[in-house]
């Protein structure tokens, strides 16, 4: 690159850094060139509303220094700016927060024209300048921030600021697929419940999931320490999501809340069945064996077995949780229910009713088939109840 480039380590990779965490990814700033001149030396573009280019190696992001104007309402209402006489620290201005608007030059010094080593120091989000106010992403990203780095609070004049950003209906704005991509990045993170205390705190939950909002205020029910300890679980996103709809009527999962967040498939399905179902998983353990075969066909567990056996387990970490219990029977009736229903080879089944039923043989088929699964989890039922008698733990 050009002696007259100065380029710089940015954003997320700094402040990891500083925090003493894993830094995954490095951005850069290049400062004093042109488009041009990075197509020159090998770097290949790939911004769609600004310069940013992928190094001819690495492959790292490098995007040339910029400012940026208000020009529509919404987070994609910018204007920008990319020329060489963009100076680092009016790049550094334009950022989120104090903490993001850290740089370091390739010889490892620190250039902070915001203060941010010091807010890193005290624990404490902070905007960088009035212009947080602009972008209502910044709202779900300090929500998001909050729960990976939960020891942090937010400064006074920020949680302002983003009350203010809601009461003017910047957040009206938001699309929903970006709303949901920030609220899946934190809710893998290891206290979700921050970024919804804070969307709640700021008046945000109420306009983006009105139904979790009302339950946080009504405080019937520890959904956020709930989500917590699925959280801490190592459980998969559709798992953590479907704490938050756990209580709610199914018709409202499945119709108002999925479609208003355009929830990928895994995390609708498992949320709808995780609101329909959960009565039926708690009792499984006195169900006779023909209601827990039609579960699992309602389920649809023999074809998605992994998908049931998550359903189960996000029942046997919500019923941990709320009872202080580590055994959870229907747990292990329903594990082996399925393990039972799915010796039965339908296959073989199908075959022999298409001989003895040859006029409209799929309802006997249909019918054979679900008649066999009760008979083996009957079987499974009486094993699992004779073990019980003879162990004296049981």
């Amino acid at each position: 690159m050009a002696p007259t480039f100065k380029t710089y380590v940015v954003g997320g990779a700094v402040r990891d850094a500083l925090l003493g965490l894993p830094v995954k990814d490095r951005d850069y700033v290049v400062v004093g060139a042109t488009p041009e001149q990075m197509k020159a030396t090998g770097f290949v573009p790939v911004g769609k509303d600004f310069p940013v280019f992928l190094h001819p190696s690495t492959h790292e992001e490098y995007a040339l220094a910029r400012t940026e104007r208000k020009t529509a309402p919404g987070y994609a209402g910018f204007a920008f700016h990319a020329a060489p006489d963009v100076t680092l620290e009016q790049d550094l201005q334009r950022r989120d927060l104090t903490i993001n608007a850290i740089a370091q030059d390739l010889d490892g010094s620190l250039i902070d024209p915001c203060s941010g080593q010091a807010d890193i120091k005290n624990k404490v989000f902070r905007h960088v300048s009035p212009a947080f106010a602009e972008d209502p992403v910044r709202i779900l990203r300090i929500a998001r921030f909050a729960a990976r780095l939960a020891e942090f609070t937010i400064a006074p004049e920020t949680a302002i600021l983003m009350r203010e950003m809601v009461e003017s209906g910047e957040v009206d704005a938001l699309v929903q697929e970006r709303v949901w991509q920030e609220l899946a990045r934190g809710l893998m993170e290891l206290q979700p419940s921050r970024m919804f205390d804070v969307l709640h705190q700021c008046g945000a939950l109420k306009l983006l999931i009105p139904e979790l909002d009302l339950l946080i205020t009504t405080g019937s029910l520890k959904i956020m320490s709930m989500l917590d300890a699925v959280a801490q679980s190592g459980a998969s996103l559709p798992m953590r999501f479907s704490v938050i709809t756990y209580h709610l009527p199914v018709e409202l999962v499945a119709e108002e809340l999925c479609s208003r967040l355009r929830l990928p498939n895994d995390v609708k399905e498992l949320a709808v069945l995780a609101a329909r179902e959960r009565e039926a998983v708690l009792r499984a353990d006195t169900m006779p064996a023909v209601e827990i075969v039609k579960l699992l066909e309602r389920c649809d567990a023999l074809r998605k077995p992994d998908r049931f056996l998550d359903l189960v387990t996000l029942n046997e970490l919500i019923y941990q949780h709320t009872h202080g219990e580590n055994k959870f029977r229907p747990g292990d009736v329903l594990q082996h229910s399925l393990k039972a229903a799915k010796s039965i080879d339908a296959g073989k089944i199908a075959a022999l009713v298409s001989v003895t039923h040859p006029q409209n043989p799929a309802q006997h088929i249909a019918l054979a088939v679900h008649e066999a699964r009760v008979q083996a989890v009957q079987t499974q039922l009486d094993d699992m109840r004779a073990n019980k008698k003879m162990d004296p733990m049981g």
